[in-house]
């Protein structure tokens, strides 16, 4: 397993760094996306977006579940998982298509489907640390 950690000071650097990950980003890959409410999962996944050289303004999928993207260097799927009743929804989705698919998954709110996550997959957590100030994130990027 490989950790990297950055530092962000503000909405720009969070956009920034998801956006350099993206650009990183190989087809079939998946990536996690953990942080609380508020610490920046949707400003990260619009970098990610950028990254991919995707025009189209990248929204949470809050009440979607998915979003797809075509137009860029890869197919990106955009996943926010928040509001998932069961294993079986994300099957009805095509989840499993494309996770093993030619694109590459970002999963907000991983945490609630850990039980049908790939095996391999990159770990994203974003977290707040008031005492460093109030646009501060570390966000720790783990490859498993």
């Amino acid at each position: 397993m490989e950790k990297e950690y950055k530092e962000s000071f503000s909405a720009d650097d969070t956009f920034n760094i998801g956006s350099e990950l993206a650009k990183m980003a190989k087809p079939g890959e998946v990536y996690c996306l953990y942080g609380d409410l508020g610490t920046g999962k949707t400003v990260f996944s619009q970098g990610f977006g950028a990254g991919l050289m995707i025009d189209e303004p990248i929204s949470s999928p809050t009440f979607t579940i998915l979003k797809e993207y075509h137009e860029g260097t890869l197919p990106f799927y955009h996943f926010d998982v928040y509001r998932i009743g069961s294993d079986d929804e994300m099957d009805e989705i095509g989840y499993y298509d494309l996770i093993d698919g030619e694109g590459v998954c970002l999963i907000e709110w991983a945490e609630l489907i850990k039980d049908i996550l790939p095996t391999h997959y990159n770990k994203v957590t974003i977290e707040k640390n008031p005492e460093k100030g109030f646009d501060y994130r570390t966000i720790t990027i783990e490859r498993f």
